[in-house]
């Protein structure tokens, strides 16, 4: 039997790192439970006002966030307020498959293209690696918060 998996990130800011991988894969804010969002709503604003409404206090209510596939193909991520600093490579990254099937000069386009759109939402360039008789070629980046992943 198969079972669900949920990545956890640890982040300064739950909310604008989810709101980075959000738009990154194209995922979304689920809703408070129980709570009916009208078309168009703001999930990160419901949640703060659900949140007060349970008397969580204002500095607490960023400490946790989280964005699902919408068509629940992909994985839950998960994001939990940490104090400390990153302060190594992780061992465990995620690839974004940005250009599956592509192969050499139109492979490396697409993986271009991905990674300025990534760019503009906060992420950084790392290292471009062309391609090898055992990888096709890729790019290594960094989200806001310094967590690497790749465009593959």
């Amino acid at each position: 039997m198969s079972r669900d998996v949920q990545i956890t990130f640890d982040a300064h800011d739950p909310a604008a790192l989810s709101t980075f991988w959000r738009d990154a894969l194209g995922y979304v804010h689920p809703g408070p439970p129980g709570v009916d969002l009208p078309e168009g709503a703001d999930p990160l604003a419901a949640w703060d006002e659900f949140l007060a409404r349970l008397g969580v206090p204002e500095d607490q209510r960023n400490t946790r966030s989280a964005v699902e596939d919408p068509d629940r193909r992909g994985p839950r991520l998960f994001f939990q307020q940490v104090p400390e600093d990153k302060i190594a490579k992780n061992h465990v990254h995620l690839d974004i498959r940005a250009a599956p099937g592509l192969q050499g000069e139109a492979r490396m386009t697409a993986l271009e293209a991905e990674c300025d759109r990534l760019v503009a939402l906060g992420a950084k360039r790392v290292q471009r690696y062309e391609a090898e008789p055992l990888s096709p070629g890729h790019i290594v980046m960094t989200d806001p918060e310094g967590n690497e992943f790749c465009l593959d």
